[in-house]
Order: structure tokens, then C-alpha cells, then sequence
């Protein structure tokens, strides 16, 4: 599926994807002609939890439930859904409010990932179970072989773990800088354990200049 105009073509009920593209924002300044998409995304999240959970038990039948975890965080993530909208181009159909689009919505991650989840939860209404698993299946499911293939949990996570081994305070991250517009932030993220700088991250979140730091972080590690 290679983008949201294929998509289009799935539904027979073309008002349920309109619907799993519509913001609250937008619903603030059209009121009474729809709702929002956040209880399709309610709906569609529990799906692709279900969906995803049942493909990995039956894929790794000898892997405990810690390793089933962390390999479903990092199929169902912010991240990786937010990459699935990108490739859909689900941003440029997202009915927005003029002021979360000045403010960068259609490259914000966090809405482009509900965004996604709404789309399943749409794809079930319409046409059922079979149609949203075989959308996960194309569009999540693939990039197991990858994910495998590096660390299952993220370089935060990563780094929390190593430093209690230590027996050290948890690390604590700090926004050193931020410029740019609300649209196109950059920050400079620095990470200290007991007081002392392990680390820098630049991105444009707090979360990604976060991961970076986190990553500079475990380097000290080795």
C-alpha cells in the first residue's frame, strides 16, 4: 500500500476514513459536523495490539513474554507508526484547525501515529477483522526481519537498565538549547547520571534528542 489515495480505495464506507483523518482540533472549529477520530483510534489500538501480539506468539513459540514485549513496542511505537503515515503520506489528508496546522501538525509524530491507529480502527468498522490485520500484516508486520536483527529496546531504556546495574540514580535529561519555529524545532538534549554529563542529543523532539543523548550515553558504557 503505498499511499492514502490506494488506501481510499479499500473502503467502502469512504465517510469512516474521512473520519479517522479528522483532528479534534478541526472538530473545535466545525462544530456539529463530525466528530473526532480518538475513539477510532481507541478501537484501532486495541487491534493492533491484538493483532500484532497474536502473529508473534505463534512466530517465536520458544521466546518468553519479555522478548514477545519488547518486539511488540517496537513494531506498535510513535515511531514506527509515525514512519507508516509518512510512507502513506497521511499528513497532507489530515483535516486539521488552521493553528495545530501552523504549528507543524501534519509532521507531528505523535498525531500522525494516532492517526494510523484511527485508520485500523476504520478499517475493522468497514469491512472487519480480516482487512485491518491484512493492513497490519503489510504494513507492520513486514519489518520484523529488521527489528530483530538490532537492540529490542530503545537507548533510554537501554541506558535506565545499565546505569541501576551500577547501582547508580537513574539518569535525568535536560534541554540544554531549543531554536526554530514551532513547526521546525531543533533541541540539545544532555543526560547526567549522579550529577556528571554522559551524553548529548540533538533532534527535532524532545524524545528523539533524548534517544541521542541516551545512545552517546551507552557509549560511555563500552
Amino acid at each position: 500500500m503505498n499511499n492514502i489515495s490506494k488506501l481510499q480505495q479499500i473502503f467502502k464506507n469512504k465517510e469512516l476514513l474521512k473520519l479517522a483523518l479528522t483532528h479534534k482540533s478541526w472538530v473545535n472549529e466545525h462544530p456539529n459536523e463530525r466528530e473526532s477520530n480518538e475513539r477510532l483510534e481507541f478501537l484501532g489500538d486495541a487491534i493492533l495490539e491484538f493483532v500484532v501480539s497474536h502473529d508473534l506468539f505463534n512466530r517465536f513459540p520458544k521466546k518468553e513474554e519479555g522478548y514477545l514485549t519488547a518486539l511488540r513496542a517496537n513494531l506498535v511505537n510513535t515511531t514506527n507508526l509515525a514512519e507508516l503515515a509518512i510512507k502513506l503520506e497521511v499528513g497532507a489528508s489530515l483535516y486539521l484547525s488552521k493553528g495545530e496546522e501552523e504549528g507543524g501538525g501534519r509532521q507531528n509524530s505523535s498525531l500522525l501515529a494516532d492517526t494510523v491507529e484511527a485508520i485500523i480502527g476504520a478499517l475493522f468498522l468497514d469491512s472487519g477483522i480480516e482487512t485491518a490485520e491484512k493492513f497490519i500484516k503489510e504494513n507492520l508486520i513486514t519489518e520484523i526481519p529488521k527489528k530483530i536483527t538490532k537492540p529490542l529496546k530503545d537507548a533510554k531504556s537501554r541506558l535506565q537498565e545499565y546505569v541501576q546495574s551500577q547501582g547508580l540514580s537513574a539518569p535525568k535529561y535536560a534541554v540544554m538549547e531549543q531554536s526554530g519555529p514551532d513547526h521546525a524545532k531543533n533541541f540539545i538534549i544532555e543526560v547526567f547520571v549522579n550529577g556528571e554529563s554522559w551524553g548529548k542529543g540533538v533532534g527535532k523532539s524532545k524524545s528523539t534528542a533524548e534517544q541521542e543523548a541516551a545512545r552517546a550515553g551507552l557509549e560511555k558504557t563500552l
